[in-house]
């Protein structure tokens, strides 16, 4: 979708307002998922970590735009009683590419992941994106084909994600290799290492590294001349004083995978369980990191898009 303007928006679409000011002026505007509201954080803290979150990228000089499926209407850019239905209701679909339609159409509720997120804030004309960190290939993948639909999509959708790399939960290694053969270009902030959501370090490298929002809009830049179609990944890790513990993290890992298979828990469900397992075995340590995630990738985001802009 590059060159999308509002001109070209559906009317089953709808842009907060400030959000297409925003847009019609050139200005810096950050896309935010919705998915770690109603799926990824506890009630009520969740709706709090929203607002810090749309504060964070405000704090950089940029315009955030949570985007979400209300009562069937596709919102880019959340107002207080959407926000509510989307943190509170029992009634909100995980919405990846695939499920949008079908929400909208039966006039649902839907949380968006990294996937639709991207699809829709390119939609509208918004150039970047922060989330907390990416699906990518399952564990096991060779036998259950399971591979999250984030890396297709970011393979054929112009957009700028900052994540803190993929979920230390799935295949790193399988999961860089898929992003190299659907072109999608991965930096690392201030790094050389891939971090692995929250772990500081993956034990991977990156291909590239940058070390200042000026540096990415630079990228950005070069990649529109060049007419790239796919995205740009900023790995963004968290400081090594702040990841959990990693003898924690591999121990709770390990009992995660181990329920999750008792469970008989697969495919889509896999994720949201493995990471509510964290929550609950990690003394709280997984929540804290996951939150100081995605308000450092959403404040590295604003800064990317007002250096764009």
């Amino acid at each position: 979708m590059p060159g999308s303007t509002l001109a070209d928006v559906p009317a089953s679409v709808a842009v907060a307002p400030e959000v297409a000011d925003a847009l019609r002026c050139g200005g810096p505007v950050v896309a935010l998922e919705s998915t770690i509201i109603s799926h990824g954080l506890p009630r009520p803290a969740n709706v709090d970590v929203a607002h810090q979150i749309e504060a964070a990228v405000r704090e950089q000089g940029a315009v955030p735009a949570t985007i979400a499926v209300v009562g069937g209407v596709v919102r880019v850019g959340l107002d207080d009683a959407a926000l509510a239905v989307i943190a509170g209701s029992d009634e909100v679909a995980k919405a990846s590419v695939r499920d949008l339609a079908v929400v909208v159409a039966r006039g649902g509720h839907g949380a968006t992941t990294v996937a639709s997120t991207s699809v829709l804030a390119a939609l509208v004309g918004i150039d970047v994106f922060a989330t907390g960190g990416l699906g990518g290939v399952h564990r096991g993948a060779s036998e259950s084909f399971d591979e999250s639909a984030d890396l297709t999509t970011l393979g054929s959708t112009p957009i700028t994600v900052v994540s803190a790399g993929v979920k230390s939960i799935l295949d790193v290694p399988a999961t860089l290799e898929r992003l190299e053969t659907l072109n999608v270009t991965v930096v690392g902030y201030g790094t050389d290492r891939f971090p692995g959501f929250y772990l500081a370090d993956s034990g991977h490298g990156v291909p590239h590294r940058v070390d200042t929002p000026e540096e990415v809009a630079a990228i950005m830049a070069a990649r529109r001349s060049l007419g790239a179609y796919a995205a740009l990944l900023v790995a963004n890790p968290l400081p090594v004083g702040r990841q959990v513990d990693p003898a924690l993290h591999d121990e709770v890992l390990a009992s995660g995978l181990d329920a999750a298979a008792a469970a008989g828990v697969q495919g889509k469900d896999v994720t949201p369980f493995l990471l509510a397992h964290f929550h609950e075995a990690s003394g709280g340590e997984s929540l804290r990191a996951n939150t100081e995630i995605i308000l450092a990738n959403a404040a590295l985001a604003g800064r990317i898009a007002e250096a764009a802009a």
